[in-house]
Formats: C-alpha cells, structure tokens, sequence
C-alpha cells in the first residue's frame, strides 16, 4: 500500500501514560505493547516527510459535573487530568517540533477539536490511525474520520486493547463499515 507522503497523516491516538505505563490509572497490557511498532510506523512516515499527528486524552476534573448522560469518569474512573503525568505522551514516542497535537476530551479526535480543519488546510485526505484502545478512541475517531470524507487505515499490529476480542471487533467493525485495515509492514510513504 504506497500512500502519498504529503496527503498522508499518521494519527497516534491516546499512547499516554495514563493508558500505556503500569503505573497509569487505565493501563493495559496491550497498550503498551504497541508502543514499538507505533515507533517504527512514525519513524518511516518522518522520513518520508508524512505528517505525524499525536492526539492527547485530557480532561478536567469538573468536565463532567453538569453532564446530562455522558460522563467519562462515571464509566472509567478519573483518568488523563490536565497537566497530569498521566495526560503526558509516553516517554518512547517523543513529540517533535514539526509534529502536530491534538487535545481532545472524548473518545472522538474530531468532536469539538481543531482536527478537521488542520486537515483540509494541510490538503491531507488520508490517515494512518494507530493507538488505542482498538473499540473505543481508535474505534470513534476512524469512523468520524470515514463520514467526514477522510480514507481511514486502521493499522493492525500498532492499535492497543484492553483484550483480544475488542481489537478483532473493533478492527472488522472499521473493515466493514468505514475505512480499511492493513498490517504495517504493508504500509509504505512514498
């Protein structure tokens, strides 16, 4: 899969401490995991010249007092607290100068972030999403990425899940539904 270097955008969703270290509130195993084939994934794409684009998870502790429904921290706990350490990218993945980053505070890199318009300015139509969790941030950005006319490429080996099962769900729901599945090897900037 040869994908145009300057219409390409590697998404990294999420790979915060806070999900990708023991010590993070919402660690797991599979996250972490993923952190080396993201690295090799986002070296390959800077050298190609392919922007790299970090997403961050952070929330304050008031976000949710006056929700109506939805309230993160009523399902998973507090996690990923502005200017925490836990809200900090993993060490493994530094941030470059010429990288990009997103905020955002829900599980959707697009719902009332900057995301969309970044894009369209920079002429990037395609995204490279790796990251995690598989069925919930990777899962929500990929497929607001597809309804708002963006390729999305799921890559395989480089998005974290809490288990097996919710990788192969959200994977062949993203196949079937909005955008393409490939492994990284196959992926190439060029």
């Amino acid at each position: 899969m040869r994908l145009e270097p300057d219409r390409t955008a590697v998404v990294v969703v999420d790979m915060q401490n806070g999900f990708c270290h023991p010590d993070g509130s919402l660690y797991a195993p599979g996250s972490e995991d993923v952190i080396e084939p993201i690295a090799a994934l986002v070296d390959r794409a800077r050298e190609a010249g392919t922007q790299v684009i970090f997403t961050r998870d952070v929330h304050t502790p008031e976000q949710f007092e006056e929700a109506h429904y939805y309230d993160e921290f009523e399902q998973w706990g507090e996690h990923v607290l502005e200017g925490s350490w836990e809200a900090e990218i993993v060490d493994e993945l530094p941030v470059e100068d010429a990288d990009h980053v997103v905020e955002k505070h829900t599980y959707d890199a697009f719902y009332n972030t900057e995301l969309e318009g970044w894009l369209n300015a920079h002429g990037i139509k395609t995204l490279v999403i790796c990251g995690t969790l598989a069925n919930v941030c990777v899962l929500h950005t990929g497929g607001s990425a597809g309804i708002r006319d963006f390729r999305p490429i799921l890559v395989e080996d480089c998005i974290g899940a809490i288990e097996d099962d919710h990788h192969e769900y959200a994977l062949e729901h993203a196949a079937w539904l909005f955008g393409e599945v490939e492994p990284s090897e196959t992926i190439t900037f060029a």
